[in-house]
């Protein structure tokens, strides 16, 4: 397990994330875990995305996974719990937890692997030491 603080941000369901299935279709919950990561950014590690873009820097997802547990429904919402997982030299793996604000089960689980890359270029570069301070709370 890491050693990373872990950040939590409530999104709650709309109703335009509902499928035909009458839950939040499985597309979406991507979706609030890149909302929870651009609140956590500015409100936990104190660097918003705007702060990398005038930097002339960005993330990019180089892979990932999730694992439904089960389904959130309209009226709903989720606890995003986010927490780096590792630090590489161009890249951050995130692990994240979404559960069920009113009863606190596990809705669903996974990681997202980001690359840091340059928006000139679009190529990966080296993570600059005081981003990796950031991100090692």
């Amino acid at each position: 397990m890491s050693s990373y603080s872990a950040f939590q941000t409530l999104i709650p369901v709309r109703p335009d994330d509902i499928d035909m299935n009458r839950h939040v279709h499985n597309s979406k919950y991507f979706d609030y875990v890149l909302a929870a990561r651009y609140d956590q950014m500015e409100r936990c590690y104190r660097m918003s995305m705007d702060a990398f873009l005038e930097r002339g820097l960005s993330w990019v997802v180089r892979a990932s996974y999730i694992e439904h547990k089960r389904p959130l429904h309209i009226g709903d919402a989720a606890v995003v719990e986010t927490r780096v997982e590792e630090i590489q030299s161009r890249g951050v793996k995130v692990a994240f937890l979404l559960t069920k604000e009113a009863d606190g089960k596990a809705v669903a689980k996974g990681w997202l692997d980001y690359v840091l890359v340059t928006l000139e270029s679009g190529r990966p570069r080296i993570i600059p030491d005081d981003i990796v301070a950031l991100y090692s709370i």
